[in-house]
């Protein structure tokens, strides 16, 4: 990757939300993400997805493709996504979407942010603290936050909890996470991204029953490049009438 921008850019509208690959790239011009663009699809994801391993929705898929009818068995392997316990970390865009949507289910929510005031937990300690009472945590976190969802961190979740991730593949400590789920010390997984995509054919994820993988698809939706172009264009309005910038982002920190 190029370390600084072109001389004569005026302008740089970046069409996704994460932004870390770009914090060593030296611009003197403005620059925006999409901002919560992909907020509300990638939290129906995760909605969609925690449902899914509750309800028992990818054995019941395989088995639908074998014509095969198991039916009152299955009964006693589903769970409930009501009244569970939940931390999510990160309370941005993507982190209050989560939330909004797991309000209908009377989930008791905390947050998990450093600097955010309205978070419930602000360090690594305090999450690990509150892990061992905790159903579901969700990973919104960006890529900044490399490693942060540690091997410590994952024996600290009941053996019956979920992990589910959104936010970039690198903040999970993934051989942990694998190693957590091959031997029944977390209850299940739900994965929109992974720490290499496309997910390597030998990763053991493809083959775990309790392990769904959703293949970094949660941001889309109805007319996505569509969606990008508007936000480009507003925020060329606003250049050129020099209005501020919608999602303005500084590259050197991150957000």
């Amino acid at each position: 990757m190029v370390s600084h921008a072109p001389s004569g850019l005026q302008f740089w509208q970046i069409d996704s939300a994460g932004i870390e690959r770009y914090r060593e790239v030296q611009v003197t011009c403005p620059v925006a993400n999409v901002g919560d663009f992909f907020a509300w699809p990638c939290a129906e994801t995760m909605l969609a997805g925690l449902l899914a391993v509750y309800r028992c929705i990818p054995q019941l898929a395989v088995w639908q493709t074998e014509k095969r009818w198991v039916g009152a068995p299955i009964r006693q392997q589903t769970g409930l996504l009501r009244n569970k316990r939940v931390i999510i970390l990160g309370s941005g865009a993507i982190g209050q979407a989560v939330a909004q949507q797991l309000s209908g289910f009377t989930s008791a929510i905390q947050f998990l942010a450093r600097t955010d005031p309205k978070a419930q937990l602000h360090s690594k300690a305090e999450l690990q603290a509150a892990l061992p009472e905790t159903d579901i945590v969700v990973n919104c976190l960006p890529g900044s936050a490399e490693g942060f969802f540690s091997a410590e961190l994952i024996e600290a979740m009941p053996p019956t909890s979920i992990y589910a991730s959104v936010g970039r593949g690198n903040t999970t400590d993934e051989p942990a996470l694998i190693a957590a789920l091959q031997t029944g010390r977390l209850g299940g997984a739900v994965l929109d991204v992974t720490a290499q995509e496309p997910l390597p054919t030998d990763s053991p994820l493809w083959a775990m029953p309790n392990v769904l993988l959703t293949q970094h698809s949660g941001g889309g939706q109805p007319e996505e490049d569509e969606g990008k172009v508007r936000i480009l264009l507003r925020n060329l309005q606003n250049l050129q009438h020099q209005q501020p910038l919608e999602n303005e982002v500084e590259l050197s920190r991150g957000y």
